[in-house]
């Protein structure tokens, strides 16, 4: 597994400010007296449950140890929310005269051991704590709810149920994963007992507890947990505010950790869109991707099916993978009522969108029971659709409405783009509508760069049903390249491609609005009219015969005569076999070993003045022959990019200067005369 860095960071922070810890973490005044237990403690047994479940519940259900403090704060504000509710529908003034702030306050004692998580919300009788702490998988959230939905939507409140997060009714057990003992001491806000008068609930999780009166009781719920020994990091102020901006960083309420609130940034996507202004969303950004820039591109988007969603997606100005960085994580939290369920969730969009940056949040996403996941995997599936289409639409949108922005944003990003064609199949034609490229009839490398709906609408009627591509390392050397001469001659359009995995991507994709993506190095073309000055079919095939069966006959599988080059001698076609690009990608993703380079076929221009003399001198110097011959075949191997290694050429090379040069019974008078 990855680490945590936020983790490992809190954790650095905890230790280089350890002399300060102490005095800094010891718990705040406390605003009046302490409560204390009245009177004899009444013994449970928890209800038709057994000490086997309730440690199956805070050993087992949970994979993080941290989320019990998730659990405890959406169990405050439930609490909260419920007090909230009884203030705007009490029928007299009790329940509405509240002069306590609505928050969640937590605070910690390190050398104690001691952690405290206290709300201001609606509390709990005697009965309501039997029934809700004493039983086992009893959600008091889930028959508010009930209660709600019974109400009718004329309810005042109509709206609360939204806000409420428990579920399940276990998420208060999650405690047992670190306390050797909690207290809850609880006081109901409409309480007919006497001023401060509430009740104490005690357990060491071993599959009981006790029921106790107490005094000094606010109203409310406290919650004071005395930590095992091996997790005292919960008694650190420093985790502790990590854990909650972590997980509930956008409950309703305020969360204050020794005073200070801890949860300031916006849920912004539970607003309407026009109402949140760019200093929010820069706010949440920052938040959530740790970044101290502005997003690139911001996209909220809410949705009725397949289930309600409500999210917002921003796209960062760049990325870490160009710095060499590896892989980066995707960055996209899931929610369930603007509680986090799952950091940096792998299936809310394709692994190629990993740089985008958001928030999915939806309260009727089907939850497990520790809500650290989702339960209908195919539901999951739908929602990624979904969503993973809305933002190529966003995208597109984009490209239409500021080219030049998006030309921006595609330079940094293309890659994953490029990755999601060769992966994301069941997006696949949306994608390759989104990528740009340079192609042969702009001018140079600032001018616009083409879609290929764009290069559909300019090709040519003789064209058929083929788009044209050339992967080469820059536009300078695709025009210099032999594979453009038949093109130029013909006047149709080639996409230039400039990295290697583009031919990865173009066949991959094979096809695009039903026609065929070609490589320019693969294509079968012919110049028009007859070639003029040509060698006769005779001397051809005498020449091809003998370079495949003699000279290169341990290179080639087959020499042809072309009917595509103008200017250039030679040129391997690709047709059927491995491109150069693919070859030198296949190189990249294993180095272990060498590739072996196929025998290739040989393409040569019947026209050209060094072919003509080749076929000449092979009967009468076949030595000097077999030299130019093979210089062609490598000439033509490194046109192609299929020369591995150019040192071999070297010694051929002083054989053919050495012929080139003029011998000494054939030096001119000049230089006869300079040397006496």
């Amino acid at each position: 597994d990855k680490p945590d860095l936020d983790k490992i960071v809190g954790d650095m922070l905890n230790k280089e400010s350890k002399a300060e810890d102490s005095a800094a973490q010891e718990p705040p005044p406390a605003e009046g007296p302490v409560e204390t237990v009245l009177g004899d403690e009444e013994s449970h047994r928890f209800e038709a449950e057994t000490k086997q479940l309730l440690e199956i519940v805070a050993k087992s259900l949970y994979t993080d140890k941290e989320v019990f403090v998730r659990e405890l704060v959406s169990n405050a504000s439930d609490a909260l929310e419920k007090r909230r509710h009884l203030q705007l529908t009490a029928s007299d003034a009790s329940a509405a005269a509240a002069d306590d702030e609505l928050e969640v306050r937590v605070s910690c004692d390190t050398p104690k051991r001691l952690l405290i998580i206290q709300d201001t919300g609606v509390g709990m009788r005697k009965d309501e704590l039997v029934e809700n702490l004493g039983t086992i998988a009893r959600s008091g959230s889930k028959a508010f709810m009930q209660q709600l939905g019974s109400e009718g939507e004329a309810s005042p409140a109509s709206d609360a149920a939204s806000s409420i997060i428990g579920r399940f009714g276990v998420g208060f057990y999650s405690v047992f994963m670190v306390a050797d003992k909690v207290r809850v001491f609880s006081r109901h806000v409409d309480s007919e007992d006497a001023e401060g008068e509430g009740y104490c609930w005690t357990s060491t999780g071993d599959g009981s507890y006790s029921l106790a009166k107490a005094q000094n009781v606010k109203t409310g719920t406290k919650i004071e947990i005395t930590l095992k020994e091996g997790s005292t990091e919960f008694a650190s102020k420093y985790n502790l505010e990590r854990i909650i901006r972590k997980h509930s960083s956008f409950v309703t309420f305020p969360v204050k950790v020794d005073g200070e609130r801890v949860n300031t940034v916006e849920p912004v996507w539970m607003k309407s869109k026009n109402s949140v202004t760019t200093e929010e969303h820069e706010e949440l950004y920052r938040h959530l991707g740790q970044a101290y820039d502005s997003p690139r591109y911001t996209l909220q988007f809410e949705t009725d099916a397949p289930i309600a969603i409500k999210s917002v997606f921003y796209v960062p100005q760049s990325h870490r993978e160009k710095m060499g960085m590896g892989q980066q994580e995707a960055c996209v939290n899931l929610y369930s009522r603007k509680v986090l369920i799952t950091a940096k969730s792998q299936e809310i969009l394709p692994a190629w969108m990993r740089f985008i940056v958001g928030v999915v949040d939806s309260e009727d996403i089907p939850l497990n029971i520790s809500r650290e996941s989702m339960q209908d995997s195919a539901l999951m599936r739908r929602m990624s659709n979904v969503l993973s289409s809305r933002l190529l639409k966003f995208f597109a949108e984009q490209g239409k409405k500021d080219p030049d922005g998006y030309r921006a944003f595609y330079d940094e990003f293309s890659k994953f783009f490029k990755e999601g064609v060769c992966t994301d199949f069941a997006h696949q034609k949306d994608i390759m509508k989104l990528l740009r490229f340079d192609t042969s009839t702009t001018t140079d490398s600032s001018s616009p760069l083409s879609s290929l709906d764009e290069y559909i609408s300019r090709m040519q009627p003789e064209q058929g049903d083929k788009i044209y591509y050339l992967v080469t390392s820059s536009r300078q050397a695709a025009e210099a390249s032999a594979y453009m001469e038949v093109f130029r001659k013909r006047n149709l359009e080639v996409v230039y491609c400039y990295q290697e995995i583009d031919d990865f991507v173009m066949q991959n994709a094979g096809t695009y609005e039903g026609k065929q993506l070609v490589s320019a190095s693969a294509a079968d073309l012919e110049l028009p009219g007859d070639l003029e000055g040509a060698l006769s079919k005779e001397e051809a095939e005498a020449l091809t015969a003998w370079m495949s069966g003699t000279a290169l006959k341990d290179k080639v599988s087959e020499v042809l005569i072309s009917s595509r080059l103008v200017d250039s001698p030679a040129v391997i076609n690709e047709a059927g076999g491995q491109s150069a690009a693919m070859r030198r990608m296949m190189m990249m993703l294993d180095q272990s070993k060498a590739m072996d380079l196929p025998k290739q076929r040989l393409e040569l221009n019947p026209s050209h003045s060094l072919i003509k003399k080749l076929a000449a001198i092979r009967t009468t110097d076949e030595e000097l022959a077999t030299l130019v011959a093979e210089q062609l075949f490598d000439n033509a191997m490194i046109g192609a990019g299929m020369l591995d290694d150019a040192r071999p050429m070297l010694g051929r090379l002083t054989q053919l200067l050495e012929h080139a040069m003029p011998g000494e019974s054939e030096q001119p008078d000049s230089a006869r005369e300079g040397s006496v």
